[in-house]
C-alpha cells in the first residue's frame, strides 16, 4: 500500500537526515572528548540503590549524608539502568527519567514497549486502538495478570471506554499516567516475598520523583510543547512543570508536579461487526434460487468509522519529606490524574440481512442479490440492483447508520500516601506505608441510528490486504425510510467506582552473618471495593420523530486514510447529538441485572532473607501467605435490587527464590523460582443476569478463583565495554497457570424467582482452566563509543490453555490460544548524542495475538510494527528544543475473527508530531 509523504512527515525525515549530517560533522571532537569529563565523573556515582544498601550498613549515630544521583545523557542513563539491573538480586528491568526524557515518550506504557518481554496495547480490550498505548502486560498474558504500582503501593484507576468500565477492574489504564511522572520504572519479571501480591507474572513499580533525590535549594523542570494529530489535523498545547525545595540540611522538600495535556484524536476505518452463516432465517428466497449460499460465512454488518475524541488529561502531584532526627524520615504524597475524553463514533454500514430478509419478513417477498461470489466459505463479493427487486422496497433499507456520542466520558485516578522509614538502630530498619487510592470511570452514551431508504449497493471482500470495496449509492444524502420507523435509539449512563485502603509495615533485620547477612519480614491489609451503576436511558415522546431529528448538525464524513471506504457520507455532529440526547432522554431507571457491588479484604504476611554461599552465589529465598476474603452482590433482573449474595475465601501460600552468580567478572547467571497469584478481572466477578424460565445465565462468574501460577527462571547476563555500558542476555522462562480465567460455561445454584427455590443454571460466562506459557528473552545493548549506541530485544512466548474448559473454544473447536500472546516482539533502537544534539529511534513489533471476544467471536488484533523518533538541540546550558514524532510509519491496526478470511477491522490513527521546548534550573 502505497501513502503519499505529508508535510509534518516529510519534515521529521528531514531533520533526521540533518542528525546524521551533524553526527558525522561531530565526530572527530567527539573522538578527542570521548569519554567527556562529565560522563567520567557520572561514571563514577554510585546508583541511588547501592547508597541505600551502603547507608543501612552504617551505624545509627553516623548518617550518610545523600546528594542525587545526577544522571545526564542516553548513555549515562543507559549504565544506570545497566547497573542497577546487574546488582540486583532479582530479575528485574529498570528505565530511567533521562531514558525517557530522550524518547516521545507520552506515558509511562510508551517506555515499557521497549523493555524485553513487556508487550502493550493501545486499548483495555478488543476495541481497537486509539493511537496511545494503554494496557501493559509481560511474557504473553492478559494485562490483569500484570500488577501496577506507585512507589510500591496498589494505585486504582478508571476507564472511559463502556466495555472496560463493566469488565475491568483490575489491569490499569496508563493513559492517566503521563511519562513526566518517572523518576525511575522498574519491572520485576521475578516474584520476591516482599513485593505485594498480585502480579501474576511480574510486577511494574513506577517511582516517582522525591524532594530528597534533588540538589539542595530550588530546582524546577518544564515543558510546553505542541502535539500535532496527522488525522485530527490540530495542534493543541502540552504543558508540565516541576518544583523541587530543599534546604540545606537535607531535613525538609517539597516537590509540586503538574500537568495539563490536551490531544485531538481521529481513527477512520471499517468494521465488520457481525459474521454469521447464510439461513433460512433471514435470506428464503436467496437460499432457494442459489442454494449453494446455505452455510456460507457472510458480513451482516459492515460500516465505515469515524471516532473523533478530545482527549485533555490533567493533574498533579505533591511530595512533601521531612528528616526529623538523622534516623527518621517521613514522607506524605498525593497525586490526581483526570483524562477528560469526550467523543462521537460514527458507523455507517451496509446491512444486507435487511434486504435478504425484507425487513425480517422472511417471505417471498424478501429479495435475492442479483450478484455474488463464493471463495471457500465465505461469500467475497455481494450485490444489489439499483431499483426495488421487490414489490415494495419501503420498508426495507440496505443501509443503516449509528451515531453514537459520549458527552462527557472521563477517568481519574487518586491517591494519598503516607510512609515512614526509621533506623532502629544499626542492625533493624522499620518502614511504615499507609493509603488510600481511588478510581473512576464514567461514560454516558446517546446512541441515534438511522435506517435508510433501500438503494443499489454491493460489497467486495480482500481480506487482510486491504479493508472491503463498499457501494451504497445513497450514502451521501439523508433519506430515512419511510415504511417503517427510520428511528432506533439508545442511552445510558454508567459509572464504575474502584478504591482500596491499605497499610503495611516491613522491617529489615541486618544478622551481620556472612551466610544469612540481612532478613526481612512483613505485613499488609487492604480493603478493596469496587461498584458498577448503570442507569438505562428512557426516550421520551417525540425522540423517534423525523421532525425532531438531529438534521441541523448535519455533516459528511472526511476522505479516509484508508482506500474503499465510503467517503462523503453523510453523519451528524457531536452537538447536535447531545442536544437530541438532553432534550428527550431521562436517566431514572436502573439497569439491575448489570449492576455490582464486590468488596475484597486481603491480609498478606512474608518473611524473606538475603543469602550469600562463598563469594560469587547470592540471592533471595522467602515465603508469602495471603488471605483473600470476596463478598459479590450481583444484581438479577427478577428480583430487583435484591441482590445474589456470593461469598468465598481462599488462602494462597506463595514461596520464592531468587539466584545470583557470578560466573565470572563480567558474567552474571540468575535461576529463579516462585508460585503466584494474580486476582481476576473485578468485571468478570459481576453483572451476574439470571433467565429463570431457560435456567440460564450470563455475565460474570463470583465464584471465579485467582489465577495462580508456577513459574521458573533460568538466564545468563554478559556486561562488556566501557564503564559496562553494553550487554548480551538471554533467559528462558516457565508459567505453569493452575487456574487460568477463559471463557466458557459453568453451573451454578441460584434461587429461582419463578419456580421459589434453588434450581441449576447452566450460565456462559468467565471460568476457570489450566493455561501454561513458555519462551525466551534476548536482549543486545552495545554503546559504540563516540556518542553513538544501539539496542536490541525479542521476546518469544508461545501461551496456551490447556485446560479445555466446558464450553470453551479451546474446547470446543480446538481454539486454545491465549488471550495477549503474541508469539513474537522485538524493539530495535539506535541514538546518538553529544553536548549540544540527541536523536533516537526506535522500532517495536509485536505478531498477532487473540484480544479477546466480541459478539461471540473471538478477536485476533494482526501484527504490527510502530516506528518512533526523537530529536534533541541544547539551545543553552538549561533549555532545550525537541521534536518527536510517535506511528511514523502510519501503521493499520487490523483484526479478524477465528481467520484472516473473516476481517473485523481497519483502524488508522495517523502519525502524531510533538515540538516544544524544555527547561531546567
Amino acid at each position: 500500500m502505497k501513502s503519499k509523504p505529508t508535510p509534518v512527515a516529510s519534515a521529521v525525515a528531514l531533520m533526521l537526515m540533518s542528525a546524521a549530517f551533524a553526527a558525522q560533522a561531530q565526530q572527530t571532537a567527539a573522538e578527542t572528548k570521548e569519554p567527556s569529563q562529565q560522563q567520567a565523573a557520572e561514571a563514577k556515582e554510585p546508583s541511588q540503590q547501592q547508597q541505600t544498601a551502603e547507608e543501612a550498613k552504617k551505624p545509627a549515630g553516623k548518617p550518610v549524608q545523600m546528594e542525587a544521583v545526577i544522571v545526564r545523557g542516553i548513555r549515562a542513563s543507559l549504565q544506570q539502568s545497566l547497573e542497577q539491573k546487574r546488582n540486583s538480586e532479582t530479575l528485574v528491568e529498570v528505565i530511567t527519567a533521562e531514558d525517557v526524557g530522550k524518547m516521545p515518550d507520552k506515558n509511562v506504557a510508551d517506555s515499557l514497549q521497549r523493555v524485553p518481554g513487556v508487550g502493550v496495547a493501545t486499548a483495555g480490550g478488543a476495541e481497537g486502538g486509539f493511537g496511545e498505548n494503554d494496557r501493559v502486560a509481560i511474557r504473553g498474558t492478559p494485562s490483569f495478570m500484570t500488577l501496577t504500582t506507585l512507589n510500591g503501593h496498589t494505585v486504582s484507576s478508571g476507564d472511559w471506554y463502556v466495555d472496560n468500565i463493566t469488565g475491568g477492574g483490575r489491569s490499569v489504564s496508563y493513559s492517566l499516567f503521563p511519562s513526566e511522572l518517572i523518576g525511575n520504572v522498574k519491572v520485576y519479571k521475578t516474584s520476591r516475598a516482599d513485593l505485594v501480591e498480585g502480579g501474576g507474572v511480574g510486577t511494574v513499580d513506577i517511582e516517582t520523583r522525591k524532594p530528597f533525590s534533588f540538589q539542595p535549594g530550588l530546582s524546577a523542570m518544564g515543558s510546553l510543547e505542541g502535539a500535532y494529530t496527522e488525522a485530527a489535523k490540530k495542534t493543541d498545547a502540552q504543558i508540565s512543570g516541576l518544583i523541587n525545595w530543599k534546604n540545606e540540611d537535607n531535613t525538609v522538600g517539597v516537590l509540586v508536579q503538574a500537568f495539563h495535556e490536551k490531544r485531538h484524536l481521529r481513527r477512520m476505518g471499517q468494521e465488520f461487526l457481525w459474521w454469521d452463516k447464510v439461513a433460512t432465517w433471514f435470506a428464503p428466497a436467496w437460499i432457494a434460487a442459489n442454494p449453494e449460499v446455505e452455510g456460507k460465512n457472510i458480513s451482516l454488518l459492515t460500516g465505515s468509522v469515524l471516532f473523533q475524541q478530545e482527549r485533555v488529561r490533567k493533574g498533579g502531584l505533591i511530595d512533601v519529606q521531612v528528616k526529623p532526627t538523622n534516623d527518621l524520615t517521613l514522607d506524605v504524597s498525593a497525586f490526581a490524574s483526570r483524562m477528560d475524553a469526550t467523543n462521537i463514533n460514527a458507523n455507517f454500514m451496509l446491512s444486507p440481512y435487511q434486504v435478504l430478509s425484507n425487513n425480517w419478513s422472511n417471505d417471498a417477498n424478501s429479495a435475492v442479490p442479483s450478484g455474488y461470489t463464493i471463495t471457500g466459505d465465505t461469500i467475497t463479493s455481494l450485490t444489489f440492483p439499483s431499483n426495488c427487486p421487490v414489490a415494495d422496497c419501503s420498508a426495507m433499507g440496505a443501509s443503516v447508520q449509528d451515531v453514537i456520542s459520549r458527552p462527557g466520558s472521563y477517568m481519574e485516578s487518586k491517591f494519598l500516601n503516607f510512609d515512614a522509614d526509621w533506623r532502629v538502630n544499626d542492625r533493624l530498619r522499620v518502614k511504615g506505608k499507609a493509603g488510600t487510592t481511588r478510581g473512576t470511570g464514567h461514560a454516558r452514551d446517546y446512541g441515534y441510528e438511522v435506517w435508510n431508504a433501500y438503494s443499489g449497493s454491493s460489497i467486495t471482500l480482500h481480506g487482510l490486504d486491504a479493508p472491503a470495496t463498499v457501494i451504497i449509492d445513497n450514502a451521501g444524502t439523508f433519506s430515512p425510510r419511510t415504511g417503517a420507523p427510520f428511528f432506533g435509539g439508545w442511552a445510558s449512563d454508567i459509572t464504575a467506582r474502584d478504591k482500596e485502603d491499605y497499610a503495611q509495615a516491613d522491617a529489615t533485620l541486618n544478622l551481620d552473618a556472612e551466610a544469612i547477612p540481612v532478613v526481612r519480614f512483613g505485613l499488609r491489609s487492604a480493603n478493596h471495593r469496587r461498584t458498577l451503576e448503570w442507569l438505562q436511558g428512557t426516550l421520551g415522546a417525540g425522540a423517534g420523530d423525523l421532525a425532531n431529528a438531529p438534521t441541523n448538525g448535519l455533516t459528511t464524513f472526511p476522505t479516509s486514510p484508508l482506500p474503499n471506504m465510503l467517503s462523503g457520507a453523510w453523519t451528524f455532529t457531536p452537538e447536535a447529538v447531545n442536544a437530541w440526547g438532553e432534550r428527550f432522554v431521562t436517566f431514572t431507571n436502573h439497569a439491575y441485572q448489570s449492576e455490582f457491588d464486590i468488596r475484597e479484604r486481603a491480609t498478606a504476611a512474608y518473611g524473606m532473607a538475603d543469602f550469600n554461599v562463598g563469594s560469587n552465589v547470592s540471592g533471595n529465598f522467602g515465603l508469602r501467605v495471603v488471605r483473600t476474603e470476596v463478598k459479590v452482590a450481583n444484581g438479577s433482573p427478577n428480583n430487583v435490587w435484591n441482590p445474589i449474595i456470593t461469598e468465598n475465601n481462599y488462602t494462597d501460600v506463595l514461596p520464592s527464590a531468587n539466584v545470583r552468580v557470578e560466573l565470572a567478572k563480567d558474567l552474571i547467571g540468575r535461576a529463579a523460582a516462585s508460585r503466584t497469584m494474580a486476582r481476576p478481572e473485578i468485571g468478570s466477578l459481576g453483572a451476574l443476569s439470571l433467565q429463570d424460565i431457560q435456567r440460564t445465565g450470563t455475565g460474570g462468574n463470583p465464584n471465579l478463583k485467582p489465577v495462580r501460577s508456577n513459574n521458573f527462571d533460568l538466564g545468563v547476563e554478559w556486561y562488556f565495554g566501557p564503564r559496562s555500558r553494553s550487554m548480551v542476555s538471554a533467559n528462558a522462562f516457565a508459567l505453569d497457570m493452575s487456574s487460568y480465567v477463559t471463557y466458557g460455561t459453568y453451573t451454578a445454584t441460584y434461587f429461582n424467582q419463578s419456580a421459589g427455590m434453588d434450581t441449576v443454571y447452566t450460565l456462559s460466562a468467565a471460568t476457570n482452566t489450566k493455561a501454561r506459557v513458555r519462551g525466551v528473552e534476548l536482549a543486545y545493548v552495545q554503546d559504540l563509543g563516540y556518542g553513538f549506541g544501539f539496542n536490541a530485544n525479542y521476546t518469544y512466548a508461545d501461551g496456551k490453555e490447556t485446560g479445555k474448559a466446558p464450553g470453551s473454544a479451546c474446547a470446543a473447536t480446538g481454539n486454545c490460544d491465549m488471550v495477549g500472546t503474541s508469539k513474537s516482539t522485538y524493539n530495535l533502537g539506535a541514538f546518538f548524542e553529544n553536548d549540544t544534539f540527541n536523536a533516537r529511534l526506535a522500532y517495536n513489533y509485536r505478531s498477532k495475538f487473540l484480544n479477546g471476544l466480541n459478539r461471540n467471536s473471538a478477536i485476533y488484533q494482526d501484527a504490527i510494527g510502530t516506528l518512533s523518533a526523537s530529536l534533541g538541540y541544547k539551545l543553552s546550558k538549561n533549555l532545550s528544543f525537541t521534536i518527536e514524532g510517535k506511528d511514523l510509519n502510519d501503521p493499520v491496526l487490523k483484526s479478524y475473527a477465528s481467520t484472516p478470511d473473516q476481517p473485523r477491522a481497519f483502524y488508522k490513527n495517523g502519525r502524531q508530531i510533538y515540538f516544544g521546548i524544555r527547561g531546567q534550573i
